[in-house]
């Protein structure tokens, strides 16, 4: 089983990491300044700027 891609606030972060709002349609219509949080394995995801958002990790090639 492979670990999820997107998460809800209150869900734990699988990884250390750094995590960036995404909107139901981020990858069309990208969100202007999203919020970017940096979390350790284990700490609750915050809320997001709207319900409709939830949290992807970013991953630096």
């Amino acid at each position: 089983m492979g670990e999820w891609s997107q998460f809800r606030p209150g869900d734990k972060a699988p990884n250390d990491g750094e995590y960036m709002e995404v909107g139901e349609d981020a990858f069309h219509m990208g969100i202007n300044d999203p919020k970017i949080v940096k979390l350790k394995k284990g700490d609750a995801f915050p809320d997001t700027s709207n319900h409709n958002r939830k949290w992807k990790r970013m991953f630096r090639g």
